[in-house]
């Protein structure tokens, strides 16, 4: 039996801080900018006119499936930009984010530089200019190389992900000082908090300040390409749900730009109360308006669903029946989560193309997001088809919708769903709201023998997004190694895409070089092959880790085999004399 074989590795609570919770989580400011900060635009949407929003003409039922009537007509988008004074929504760019991007430019972070603004390359140019002309400069520059270095993650997607956290909770320069407690960082930000020092000093010594303000026109140009296309997305949005202007107040969206980054990626969180993206222009003219609306919806919509989380308890029959699909786990144990990405999708599906694409186009996005395992969202889809027809706001439409899901008729509709291999990975992060002890617990009861329990807690703590999602898939893959290998391989596999704790970076790879030796049937065959990629990785993330170390010595030297039973030992000593 191939989970007897494999031995558990160390508790990995002990190597937890343990940090007390905070009441409502941890309320994170926006990133804040110098006074020098060169674009900072503030873009609400203008008012609809008589024939827009809640009083539009309604629709006849033979063209409910064209096109939805709340979306404005497209021909209003130079209409939009007000005066700069409601910061409802913000399109800004960061000194701290240039800061640390720039930063890593300097060290080897070369994505998409190909494809990159100019200003990008003109910027890193500099940089290099100053480094050589100064020794302390360049001294700074080697001492912050060598760390970006030392933790640097096998992608660039990664890389840049992990030190956009990071920047978003760094006081502006010259400070950049971590803003919270490092209890309450998020885990990607956490694993690179030791670059705070460093940067400090290589803003000083490089004359990041001069360059930053040099650049001012250039950052101020980049953020008006936005401008227009942005307050066009908030009033197309906010007049399809007849959602007031004006009624977010203690609530934030934040927009930045940021050329220093690969021009194909989008960085999307939410901390507390408030809503950032990260965005970086490139050659092309993609602006990637709909990932911007995406996270705008769930800034939206978030606290519509989340005020009746209580109420969706009864949708546990749901999470059953989409076990199997490919979505990220979060969603397979909170109903609320699920709920929301579903009314989101649906939202998207229906008013694609600003409204205007064709109904069979529509169902495709519906039966993409179904199969991915968003399984209401063909659901909220046919309820929008009713709220376009009424004259409420979508804020007092939610109740009716939530209260008349029939689970057992959404169940049935799931379990005829065949899902995809794969789904698209969530765009918004969340933060970590407050430091619990829910995998702790789920470790002590898994070393207790209460596997049941401890799976519960994983997931809890996987859905709740308030502790390393990593380390609960490892506790998860653990469980899993008790009759469902196939099922432990995929948990370490995306607890390996997860995190950037060493131990459960070191033990995911020692398990996984185990279950490709038990299943190698060959001397020396390819799973023998992938064995080694395992361990040598294993070894590389474990110098601090004795035992992982010496496991995965042992694996290069040789195959993995599991230790025999007692009983079976005992037999093979019989046997040998007689």
């Amino acid at each position: 039996m191939i989970a007897a074989g494999l031995a558990a590795a160390p508790n990995l609570a002990a190597a937890q801080t343990q940090v007390s919770a905070q009441a409502g989580g941890a309320q994170i400011a926006a990133a804040q900018n110098s006074p020098q900060s060169p674009a900072e635009t503030t873009v609400t949407p203008s008012a609809p006119s008589q024939n827009e929003g809640p009083n539009a003409p309604a629709q006849s039922a033979a063209s409910q499936n064209s096109a939805p009537q709340n979306l404005p007509a497209q021909s209003n988008a130079g209409q939009n930009v007000l005066p700069q004074n409601n910061d409802l929504v913000k399109l800004d760019s960061s000194e701290t984010l240039f800061t640390v991007l720039s930063a890593i430019n300097n060290c080897g972070y070369d994505a998409e530089l190909a494809t990159s603004d100019p200003l990008r390359l003109a910027i890193r140019g500099e940089i290099g200019h100053n480094i050589e002309l100064s020794d302390q400069a360049r001294e700074s520059s080697e001492n912050f190389c060598s760390f970006f270095r030392d933790h640097q993650q096998p992608d660039a997607v990664r890389t840049l992900s992990e030190y956009v956290s990071l920047a978003l909770y760094m006081n502006p320069p010259p400070a950049l000082s971590p803003k919270v407690r490092e209890s309450d960082l998020p885990p990607d930000a956490s694993g690179v908090l030791g670059a705070a020092p460093l940067l400090a000093k290589f803003y000083k010594d490089v004359g990041l300040g001069e360059i930053w303000n040099r650049h001012a026109a250039g950052y101020t140009q980049i953020a008006g390409r936005y401008r227009d296309a942005l307050a066009k997305m908030i009033q197309d949005t906010e007049l399809y749900l007849r959602v007031p202007t004006g009624g977010y107040l203690g609530r934030g969206f934040t927009i930045y730009v940021e050329p220093m980054g690969a021009p194909s990626e989008i960085n999307a969180r939410n901390y507390g109360s408030d809503y950032y993206v990260v965005i970086t222009p490139g050659t092309t003219t993609d602006l990637k308006m709909e990932q911007i609306r995406h996270t705008y919806l769930h800034y939206l919509l978030d606290p519509m669903v989340g005020k009746y989380a209580a109420n969706l308890n009864g949708l546990e029959p749901l999470l059953d029946a989409v076990k199997l699909a490919p979505m990220d786990e979060s969603f397979k144990s909170d109903p609320s989560l699920l709920v929301t990405e579903c009314v989101i999708r649906a939202i998207e599906a229906r008013t694609q193309s600003g409204g205007k694409a064709p109904a069979a186009e529509q169902d495709h996005a519906l039966e993409q997001s179904m199969s991915q395992g968003f399984v209401l969202t063909r659901y909220f889809y046919e309820r929008l088809l009713e709220f376009e027809k009424d004259n409420i706001g979508f804020r007092n439409a939610v109740p009716a919708m939530l209260a008349q899901i029939d689970v057992r008729k959404e169940a049935k509709r799931a379990s005829q769903i065949q899902f995809a291999s794969a789904a698209e990975p969530e765009l918004l992060q969340l933060a970590r709201p407050r430091e619990g002890k829910l995998l702790q617990t789920a470790e002590e009861r898994l070393s207790a023998g209460d596997a049941a329990t401890a799976e519960k807690l994983a997931k809890q703590a996987l859905a709740e997004k308030t502790e390393d999602p990593g380390r609960a898939l490892f506790i998860l893959a653990q469980i899993s190694l008790h009759g469902n290998i196939d099922g432990a391989r995929d948990y370490f596999e995306q607890a390996l895409k997860a995190t950037t704790e060493p131990k459960v970076v070191a033990w995911s790879h020692i398990y996984l070089g185990r279950i490709f030796d038990l299943q190698d049937d060959e001397d020396n065959g390819p799973d023998r092959q992938q064995a080694i990629i395992h361990y040598k990785a294993a070894l590389g993330a474990s110098d601090d880790l004795p035992e992982a170390k010496a496991a995965a010595e042992q694996g290069l030297k040789k195959p993995y085999a599991p230790p025999k039973q007692a009983g079976e030992a005992q037999q093979q000593e019989d046997n040998s004399k007689n």
